[in-house]
């Protein structure tokens, strides 16, 4: 479902910053920069979805 597919969003976020973290301990600061990058990206996609559905489900909740 689309529920499903944002979870699945959100864990690879979650997966890209851990990633970042890591990276960036060890010293691969190019890797982390990189990692950051892509979870904050797939982080806002997710927030902006989350946003759009509970805005829909408040309208189409009013009209029922």
């Amino acid at each position: 479902t689309l529920f499903d597919g944002m979870f699945i969003m959100l864990r690879w976020a979650l997966i890209f910053a851990i990633i970042a973290i890591i990276a960036g301990l060890l010293g691969f600061t190019g890797v982390a920069a990189g990692a950051a990058v892509i979870a904050k990206t797939i982080f806002y996609i997710f927030l902006g979805l989350v946003v759009v559905f509970i805005l829909l489900g408040i309208t189409i909740g009013k009209k029922l």
